[in-house]
């Protein structure tokens, strides 16, 4: 396969910047757009790689002669963070919503293949969540496994607005599929499943507010606070390592035989299903075991609801696993990493590259 001109949108984030050093490795030219650079610090220099700091919601800036040169887009751009979901959830729509269609659309026009990330979230609950009173195995696996091609999609209630992510990344699904039958746009979408790994966030944390679950418990085990598990830490994910997620998401940009042309793909480890309360426990005691200091005060581990830690109006999925099958079959793929072995790996980068977090 020739080498291809490759257009990054949201390029500066976790997944975009692993991505990106993964498509300059295999000899491809990279156009990446942002408002920050700072996770792509080891490649700006690359000579086959271009960076553009640009707010996509600045709409004075020539997106479509970007994409119009382009032979792929890969559109990143997202709000991907739960206190945002809360507290700005108009923001969050406009951009997960109305900028990726606005991308879209100009995919349409040229003609270019276009490769968007959406999220696991679409999903929403688990049959188990809404009526496990009613079924004979409420905790089966079964109940909470989900398929890209036949799983019904169970959002809550309007007043729960954190579930405006989910529905704007559902949403853009559907009017992509709508545009692929009527306008033949080629799209592959991509549901991540709890991607993990270097550079998932900063810190301490940024101005974001809260940063995801592996992040926040990590800050809380470099500064003494409590570890915080919402409403308990019951609710369940299964973890994924970034760079199996990136060969997945590689394959898909080659896309062999067209394969994944319309398509879509969860990325996930559905071997590696653990609550949220259990990768608290698992977190502290590989601190205590690999990292920390002789005789370390390590902090407590307590409850809170999720109005307390995130505000009015949070609601959240109870427990998801992906149904690997078609990336199994159509690409060949498979995930590699344990969750005791992506933890330590990823624990080990925080307390490299954040000494200074340190109590």
């Amino acid at each position: 396969m020739k080498p291809l001109h490759i257009l990054t949108l949201g390029a500066g984030g976790f997944i975009g910047s692993h991505l990106t050093s993964r498509l300059l490795r295999e000899g491809h030219r990279v156009i990446a757009l942002d408002t920050h650079a700072d996770k792509l610090a080891d490649v700006l220099d690359h000579r086959q790689f271009t960076f553009v700091e640009h707010d996509i919601f600045n709409h004075d800036f020539p997106l479509e002669q970007m994409i119009e040169e382009a032979d792929l887009v890969v559109d990143l751009i997202a709000h991907a963070n739960p206190g945002l979901y809360v507290r700005q959830p108009l923001d969050v729509f406009r951009l997960n919503f109305n900028e990726n269609l606005r991308i879209a659309e100009l995919c349409v026009k040229h003609q270019r293949r276009l490769i968007q990330f959406s999220s696991c979230e679409v999903y929403g609950k688990s049959l188990t969540a809404v009526c496990g009173d009613q079924l004979k195995e409420p905790h089966h696996p079964a109940h909470a496994t989900f398929a890209e091609d036949t799983t019904d999609l169970i959002m809550g209630p309007v007043e729960k607005h954190r579930w405006i992510y989910a529905c704007a990344k559902q949403l853009l699904e559907r009017v992509l599929h709508a545009h692929g039958l009527e306008r033949k746009l080629n799209y592959t979408i991509i549901r991540p499943f709890n991607f993990i790994g270097p550079k998932i966030d900063y810190l301490p944390r940024d101005t974001d507010g809260v940063p995801r679950v592996f992040s926040y418990f990590m800050e809380a085990l470099q500064t003494g606070e409590p570890m915080k598990l919402v409403n308990g830490g019951d609710h369940q994910r299964c973890y994924t390592y970034i760079d199996d997620a990136v060969e997945c998401i590689y394959r898909i940009v080659l896309n062999p035989d067209g394969v994944c042309d319309r398509q879509i793909f969860n990325i996930g480890s559905p071997a590696n299903e653990i609550s949220i309360r259990e990768l608290a426990h698992l977190m502290r005691d590989l601190y205590r075991d690999e990292f920390a200091p002789a005789n370390p005060q390590l902090p407590e581990i307590i409850s809170v609801t999720g109005e307390e830690f995130y505000g009015e109006g949070y609601e959240d999925s109870d427990r998801r696993i992906p149904d690997i099958t078609k990336a199994r079959t159509l690409l060949g793929w498979e995930p590699t990493w344990v969750v005791r072995d992506l933890l330590r790996e990823t624990m080990a980068y925080y307390m490299s590259a954040y000494p200074k977090s340190l109590a």
